[in-house]
């Protein structure tokens, strides 16, 4: 049996995330602990709603995923361990993916490179384009 174009995307994110957005009892406490819940359209807890429902052409088309700072503050809170700041990303890189971003490749690193850099910023760049 094949996926839907809806049902592969919800695959693929879940599949990037590694994260179970079926656990989510939409308690709340990551967007509470979210610095630019704010300035989101849609919520940290209501990612895993979209992606449940399929949604995911409405969250692709939303801003929220570029309004998030990557803290993984609300992954700290989740009760439930699923992982919101993850979804948030997952979603993120699927709508670069679809708009023709690609990943980077490591002769291009040295150049973006400053002294200053903090190291964090490495680990997270890392994290991300690794997948």
């Amino acid at each position: 049996m094949g996926f839907t174009n809806v049902e592969s995307q919800v695959e693929l994110i879940k599949e990037i995330s590694g994260s179970d957005p079926y656990k989510c009892m939409k308690c709340g406490k990551c967007t509470a602990s979210c610095p630019s819940y704010d300035e989101m359209d849609i919520k940290p807890h209501q990612f895993a709603s979209y992606i449940i429902r399929g949604d995911i052409d409405e969250l692709l088309e939303s801003k929220a995923a570029f309004k998030c700072l990557a803290c993984f503050a609300c992954i700290e809170r989740c009760p439930r361990d699923v992982q919101p700041g993850r979804l948030v990303d997952a979603a993120r890189q699927l709508q670069e993916r679809q708009r023709g971003g690609d990943y980077m490749q490591p002769e291009e690193v040295p150049e973006l490179l400053a002294e200053d850099l903090p190291q964090q910023l490495l680990v997270s760049a890392f994290r991300r384009y690794r997948r």
